[in-house]
């Protein structure tokens, strides 16, 4: 009875992963315009405007570690079905402990820091609510720290339950959720800077006429 609860538990998962594995996270841009008004996007901020990025409006981040090439074959293409992305925050004990179990697995994931009131803000939009630490898995949304949920699914998603990562393989360093985009400046008309400035040459005044000492004109 317990092997079939089991097994009903992570085809539920591994349902809910299906279901929302087309949502994928990326970096969120906090923009704004020139009159002030402030968005959120998920392109950068246009020339004109002033942006400060953020990931992503919805849920999962992008693939994690040092890059995928390097990872084996199965791990790469499970990673990038339902990449992971792990959100936590300073003096945050469950964030270390979450950490230590997703590197003990052998978990490439993308690690992104809450520490400012922008970032509280972006986990707000992100997760509904302002919880640490906080994993997506794909589009599947995990709030707090449960050894035991978190390894149900991520078995789900068809993660290796013990390490695969190549010797030497290391995680990226953490980034924050909110970071500072400035936006491109706008070149200047390379026509304008290769035409050279007419030059105004001062004529000399005409010596009036023998006969027009005066040098009326009419």
């Amino acid at each position: 009875m317990l092997k079939d609860r089991s097994r009903a538990a992570r085809r539920l998962a591994a349902a809910a992963l299906a279901l929302v594995a087309g949502v994928a996270g990326a970096q969120v841009y906090r923009i704004i315009g020139p009159d002030g008004r402030v968005t959120y996007s998920d392109q950068p901020p246009p020339a004109d405007a002033k942006g400060q990025a953020r990931p992503g409006p919805a849920v999962a981040g992008g693939q994690g570690g040092s890059g995928t090439a390097s990872l084996p074959y199965e791990l790469r293409q499970v990673t990038a079905r339902y990449p992971v992305t792990f959100y936590s925050g300073p003096e945050c004990a469950p964030c270390g402990s979450a950490r230590v179990f997703l590197n003990a697995r052998g978990i490439p994931f993308t690690e992104k820091t809450v520490s400012t009131q922008d970032d509280v803000s972006a986990l707000q939009r992100l997760s509904g609510n302002v919880n640490l630490p906080f994993l997506t898995i794909g589009g599947q949304q995990l709030s707090g720290y449960s050894e035991a949920e978190w390894t149900q699914f991520l078995d789900a998603a068809g993660y290796p339950r013990s390490s695969q990562l190549p010797p030497g393989y290391r995680q990226a360093a953490a980034t924050p959720l909110v970071v500072v985009a400035k936006p491109v400046a706008a070149a200047p008309d390379a026509a304008a800077q290769s035409a050279p400035q007419a030059r105004t040459t001062p004529t000399a005044p005409s010596e009036p006429p023998p006969n027009n000492p005066a040098g009326i004109q009419f």
